[in-house]
């Protein structure tokens, strides 16, 4: 049995139904807090019900901010609980300015909550928690970026250059939005939680996380936004930089696929991966509307905003080397343009 936090989320159902397919039942908590995030048309309800047609399925439709309702969860399933899949969260960069409470309360006291329930109830089991980079804060923009004409790029000869940026950036001396913060304070106590209890927990700091199943909306979910609104020649706005930010996309399956390499051999100790699409996968805004203008037969309707979301990327890619060290057997599948055409897909057909 798996506890899946987030479960109608991008890649908590991505995760849910994965070990579904193979048996296993799953936990899933989640009580829809992206409709009010983002609003309705944002709502994951759609996926709840789908989880739901599974016999081995059972929801909690829990806040993780409630650390009672979390303990007793943990404490009626203690001796079944195989793993715990942490993808609940506030996770937009734009929103957590209008709540930094909320934001705070979600991401870091949520987190911190499911860390202790974990840690009484069943510590054999290892942790997987969904982080991000933004926990590097802005320092990605201070490296030697050229502007291109469609994308900024870093210098051929910089040593992040082929692979990506890695694990030895600093989280300091940098803006990490306030949402960058909230992350960063949870990325931290499951790291601290791994090494001082000797836990198996993990987190994986994730680029552009992306999918067919993605509820995107313009504050969150960048492709599946940009996707949505082509396909119903909708405006979409570019928050700045020319539209050429440069992002790596990696699809919901294979984040999944990272998740349970990890638990079929956890590490303990408060393990920290650079999880993203890497340079394959890597594309601008610009580079994506044109995909999808291609892929869709539609054409966009744009307008690039002069100013910047503060602290957003300039340039980042990920760079998945030391994950691949640890566990060999893991390689990402899904190209972004096979990602994109089932997006594409996905929202013609619904």
């Amino acid at each position: 049995m798996y506890i899946v936090t987030g479960s109608t989320g991008l890649i908590g159902f991505s995760a849910s139904e994965y070990f579904l397919k193979k048996n296993i039942k799953v936990i899933g908590i989640d009580n829809d807090l992206r409709a009010y995030f983002f609003g309705k048309k944002s709502s994951n309800k759609w996926k709840e019900k789908r989880l739901k047609k599974n016999k081995l399925y059972t929801h909690y439709k829990t806040d993780i901010r409630d650390r009672t309702k979390i303990i007793n969860i943990f404490k009626k399933y203690s001796k079944k609980i195989k793993a715990i899949i942490h993808t609940a969260a506030q996770p937009s960069h734009d929103w957590a300015i209008k709540e930094p409470l909320t934001d705070f309360d979600v991401n870091a006291k949520g987190t911190i909550n499911l860390l202790e329930a974990f840690r009484k109830y069943c510590p054999e089991a290892p942790f997987i928690f969904t982080s991000t980079n933004k926990v590097y804060g802005d320092a990605a923009n201070f490296l030697p970026l050229q502007e291109k004409k469609l994308r900024f790029e870093i210098k051929k000869n910089h040593k992040y250059f082929k692979k990506g940026i890695n694990e030895d950036m600093s989280i300091d001396d940098s803006t990490h939005s306030l949402f960058g913060a909230s992350k960063t304070s949870a990325d931290l106590y499951v790291q601290e939680y791994g090494r001082y209890f000797n836990l198996k927990t993990v987190c994986f700091r994730g680029g552009c996380l992306t999918g067919e199943n993605h509820s995107g909306a313009q504050l969150h979910g960048f492709l599946s936004f940009l996707v949505k609104s082509i396909v119903n020649e909708k405006k979409y706005f570019i928050f700045g930089y020319k539209g050429k930010q440069v992002r790596d996309n990696i699809h919901s399956m294979d984040v999944v696929k990272a998740f349970h390499e990890f638990i079929k051999k956890p590490k303990k100790g408060g393990k920290v991966y650079n999880l993203g699409g890497g340079r394959t996968n890597s594309c601008s805004i610009l580079e994506a509307i044109n995909l999808i203008e291609k892929i869709s037969n539609k054409k966009s309707k744009f307008k690039i905003l002069k100013k910047n979301r503060l602290g957003d990327h300039k340039w980042w890619i990920s760079d998945n080397s030391k994950f691949i060290k640890d566990f060999p057997n893991w390689k990402i599948k899904i190209s972004l343009k096979k990602s994109l055409e089932q997006m594409v897909k996905f929202e013609l057909k619904n």
